[in-house]
């Protein structure tokens, strides 16, 4: 090895060694930053009262020549409050449903997304300013870990769970309504990336003479008119739908800074291979 390239080597190996001890703690610091504040999103207080979740208010906007309205009410994860308004086409008639007071539904995407974020939020400070970094590698894989659980969170907001119209049928938020839903409607509340959104699916019963060409609909997050279901011997058609959505403000900021933080773990590791890439072996 010629005297220049070793004197290039070394500077290399100071740089890669401050790269370790520096600037991996700097880039670990922004992503603490930024991830306590994701998680603080999802558990705003209420005003002067710590211990208690900040309730919000959605107003439900629709695109369906307004037959749904209603107000949907947040506190954290927590569905708390539903008041919604649906106008029957045929009859022109106003049903109005509203939660039961001693009933909130879970959203199970939100719980998911913030536990995500605090298991990567727990990767990260199991390594503090004083831990010393020894190879690439190390950066790396911690990298990967709190990218992974970052992707999960994000994907749990921006991908809804498909479900089954029975599944829907039997997932217990009928029952969460007074007065109690009719036999032919179905709901359903989702996250979709910043907006919280609701599906009411008006039914009908098929007749036994009208279902020779019966063919049950199969998973899906919104079902079209015209899917077919059956539950407890009874077989059913979608023949409205109706959605309608709300933004959650505080959704999207967390959406932001899932994308701010796995740019900040992608730019790091892309840092260690530009160094790796000028060694073969080592602990690089």
């Amino acid at each position: 090895m010629s005297a220049a390239s070793q004197a290039e080597r070394a500077v290399l190996e100071e740089e890669f060694k401050w790269l370790l001890k520096e600037e991996v703690h700097a880039v670990l610091k922004q992503l603490k930053d930024i991830l306590k504040e994701a998680s603080r999103r999802f558990s705003m207080p209420a005003a002067g009262v710590e211990s208690q979740l900040k309730q919000e208010n959605f107003i439900l906007g629709s695109s369906t020549m307004d037959q749904v309205k209603g107000v949907l009410t947040l506190q954290g994860e927590a569905l708390t409050q539903a008041d919604i308004n649906l106008k029957i086409a045929k009859s022109n008639q106003v049903m109005h449903f509203a939660f039961r007071d001693d009933k909130q539904w879970k959203m199970q995407q939100i719980q998911d997304a913030r536990n995500h974020v605090n298991q990567a939020l727990q990767l990260l400070n199991s390594r503090d300013e004083t831990y010393h970094f020894k190879t690439g590698a190390e950066v790396n894989k911690l990298m990967d870990a709190v990218m992974m659980q970052l992707t999960r969170a994000r994907n749990r907001l921006t991908t809804p769970a498909s479900m089954t119209l029975p599944e829907l049928a039997s997932s217990g938020l009928i029952k969460m309504f007074a007065p109690p839903m009719p036999g032919d409607l179905m709901v359903n509340f989702y996250i979709n990336l910043s907006k919280l959104c609701l599906t009411v699916y008006q039914l009908h019963v098929l007749q036994p003479s009208t279902t020779k060409n019966f063919k049950p609909a199969g998973s899906s997050v919104l079902h079209n008119p015209g899917a077919m279901f059956e539950i407890n011997n009874t077989k059913f058609e979608v023949s409205h739908v109706h959605k309608v959505e709300c933004v959650v403000p505080w959704l999207n900021d967390t959406l932001v800074f899932f994308t701010i933080s796995l740019q900040l773990c992608q730019q790091l590791k892309d840092k260690i291979s530009v160094f790796s890439s000028y060694w073969n072996y080592g602990p690089f």
